[in-house]
């Protein structure tokens, strides 16, 4: 069974605003998806329902990220994200998923939106200026977490939990 995929879902002025850098500076022939937070990239597919529960669980009131910096990721760009509520869902949710994490879910929790990835170094750099000049929204909202399906190419969309601050965790 494909494994399951939760991002974050954000205010529709910041998630607009990161779209467009994405469309941007993504390579075409690599955007699959839109611009998005990952929380966890691998979650087994067959654990669905309790990953839906947990979220509805853990999950509570929208709550404000700053985007701290631009930063290079070798060869591509993200917008790094700041938010001590941030962290506190996703440590909340990686403790009942413990168990379960891929190598990539369980290394330390970076953040970040990707808006270029798998780039050529020239437009790296090209790419690294232009988003350092304009970054979009300095902050935006976080308003509940999106479950998704990863089929190898475009992700399907199972579920949005409204909520985002630590609720009962």
């Amino acid at each position: 069974m494909p494994p399951l995929v939760v991002t974050l879902a954000v205010d529709e002025r910041a998630q607009a605003a990161w779209n467009v850098l994405r469309r941007r500076w993504f390579p075409p022939d690599r955007l699959l998806v839109d611009a998005h937070l990952t929380l966890f990239h691998a979650l087994p597919g067959a654990h669905l329902t309790t990953v839906l529960a947990d979220c509805a669980e853990v999950a509570g009131e929208p709550f404000g990220m700053t985007v701290a910096r631009v930063r290079s990721l070798g060869r591509g760009v993200a917008l790094d994200i700041e938010s001590a509520d941030l962290l506190r869902l996703h440590a909340a949710l990686r403790e009942r998923w413990s168990p379960w994490l891929t190598r990539q879910d369980a290394q330390p929790f970076k953040p970040h939106v990707t808006v270029q990835n798998k780039a050529g170094p020239d437009v790296v750099a090209a790419a690294l200026e232009a988003v350092r000049r304009d970054p979009g929204p300095r902050t935006a909202t976080a308003t509940g977490l999106d479950v998704w399906r990863y089929r190898g190419g475009p992700w399907e969309h199972l579920a949005t939990v409204p909520g985002g601050r630590p609720g009962r965790g």
